[in-house]
């Protein structure tokens, strides 16, 4: 392969790589004090019959989140408000958003 096909592989390549990067990081969408992203580090604990505890991750998450501001997602979610309300205790969390029963 000559030295221009290999500069122009790298410079492709180098190319689509921060496309790659630049995309996912355009899919997280900052609501609530918390990027979208970040709120997928509670979802084994909010989902499934027997969730796991959470983790420091999650937890740090929710202690960060605006917790009233994301009652709306929490009701479009389908997500069992009893198991968000444990993730909340479970993290130390004493205030619960006024959508939790």
């Amino acid at each position: 392969m000559g030295k221009n096909s290999t500069k122009f592989l790298i410079t492709a390549l180098l190319m689509v790589v921060t496309a790659a990067m630049m995309i996912e990081e355009a899919k997280s969408i900052p609501i609530c004090n918390v990027n979208t992203n970040d709120l997928k580090k509670c979802r084994p604990a909010v989902t499934g019959n027997n969730p796991p505890r959470p983790t420091p991750q999650c937890c740090a998450v929710a202690k960060t989140a605006n917790l009233e501001c994301l009652c709306p997602y929490f009701n479009r979610s389908g997500i069992d408000p009893a198991k968000i309300k444990t993730l909340g205790a479970n993290c130390g969390i004493t205030k619960n958003p006024s959508c939790l029963p």
